[in-house]
């Protein structure tokens, strides 16, 4: 892992004056520009040739004297692959330019996550050594063993109830197998079913679709391996018995700055909901027109494709800050310095009108770009101005710029 002296020596080089604001072009990038500009940064974005357009063109800035008429994106580094965003040349670039890096989970899933923990020498806006417990069963440290092991107020982090593998023969109500997406490295295949054959009788219209893997001990028959349920990998899914009720994702910023002036440093800046494809096409349709689908058709892909910023009723906000306080206080204690800047905490609310959590992103979350501009209700509510998620990052850089404690704040 690159230490924080590392990045703090590398800072030291930087010019306060000419401080730039980097994303990769993907996820929240356009967040991250929108809030960017609003606070008087340059603005950079790393795109891949192909899917570059909508940063070189459509939301390309134009300023006039220094002056932003519109636009938020200043300049565009189109790469063959967003794999070059890493390379010496590139980094050695931003490191003469000034930037400071704000991840974004695409930059962590195209450079990889040990990349960026140990070669990727720029400093990142956040806590770097936070990243990886995002990489959910590929670590043993992920956000997974934080909640299930190192909580103790287990009443208040609640997270779904786990089935093993060994017991889906056994099903008594709904569950949702989580496993990895055939095809897609960003995204995870789904399967809610409530009883053995429903997960077999799914698992074979998914491995048809390319969505999962047939199992490579019995390519799809059936074996102890993948507990003859003919599915790859299924002994290392993540099963949980299904939460229902709306889901809501809670985007928070957690400021070093403000706890040094003896400030509230736990922000609630906004809440999320998104838009599955195609669970919310299905999910319109009238039950009989549901169970009349081929069965191409019936099986919902839970690919998300979009966000859109919501309230939730005041009697739940205490319990969701109280969440979100355990959770910045673990982190202190086990990922020194703890987290820093944005970070989402994703649940469903049931009918006891409790969270539960079923994901945690330790960086700017995907559905932050429902606030941009708008910015987001509670962090309007909470600074008086337009506040979304990008813009509030920035303000926590221009403060720590003026006080000159960057250092704080990156990693």
């Amino acid at each position: 892992m690159i230490s924080l002296e590392e990045i703090q020596e590398i800072i030291q080089e930087y010019d306060l004056s000419s401080i730039k604001i980097g994303s990769l072009g993907s996820h929240s990038a356009l967040d991250i520009c929108d809030g960017a500009v609003d606070e008087g940064f340059h603005t950079i974005v790393w795109a891949q040739k192909g899917r570059e357009i909508p940063y070189t063109k459509y939301f390309k800035s134009l300023r006039d004297e220094n002056k932003l008429i519109k636009g938020c994106v200043d300049q565009t580094r189109v790469l063959s692959s967003f794999k070059e965003m890493g390379s010496y040349e590139e980094q050695q670039w931003m490191r003469r330019k000034n930037v400071i890096i704000v991840p974004n989970r695409s930059l962590v899933s195209y450079l990889g996550i040990e990349f960026i923990e140990n070669n990727f020498q720029v400093p990142l806006f956040g806590s770097r050594n936070l990243l990886g417990i995002e990489e959910r069963g590929k670590r043993e440290k992920d956000y997974y063993w934080l909640l299930e092991h190192k909580i103790t107020n287990k009443e208040l982090m609640r997270t779904p109830e786990l089935v093993k593998p060994s017991q889906l023969h056994s099903l008594d109500e709904l569950v949702i197998v989580k496993l990895h997406h055939a095809q897609r490295s960003l995204e995870r295949g789904f399967i809610t079913a409530a009883s053995f054959d429903e997960i077999v009788e799914k698992g074979k219209r998914l491995i048809a679709k390319n969505i999962l893997n047939a199992c490579s001990a019995c390519q799809g028959v059936g074996c102890a391996q993948c507990y003859q349920t003919g599915i790859d990998g299924i002994q290392h899914a993540r099963i949980e018995k299904y939460s229902i009720g709306p889901v809501f994702n809670f985007d928070f910023f957690y400021s070093p700055l403000n706890e040094a002036l003896k400030e509230t440093p736990l922000e609630l800046l906004g809440v999320d909901a998104r838009f599955e494809s195609s669970l919310d096409g299905l999910v319109r349709l009238p039950a009989k027109q549901q169970l009349s689908l081929s069965d191409k058709q019936q099986d919902p892909t839970y690919i998300i494709v979009g966000h859109q910023s919501v309230t939730v009723r005041e009697s739940l906000l205490q319990r969701v800050f109280e969440i979100a306080e355990e959770f910045v206080r673990i982190t202190k204690e086990l990922f020194y310095p703890g987290i820093i800047g944005p970070f989402t905490i994703q649940t469903t609310i049931e009918d006891d009108q409790k969270p539960t959590i079923y994901d945690i992103s330790t960086r700017i979350g995907g559905g932050t770009n429902a606030h941009m501009w708008n910015g987001a209700p509670y962090g309007n509510t909470l600074w008086r101005s337009r506040m979304s998620t990008g813009r509030r990052i920035a303000l926590e850089l221009k403060r720590a710029i003026y006080k000159n404690q960057l250092s704080e704040i990156v990693s």
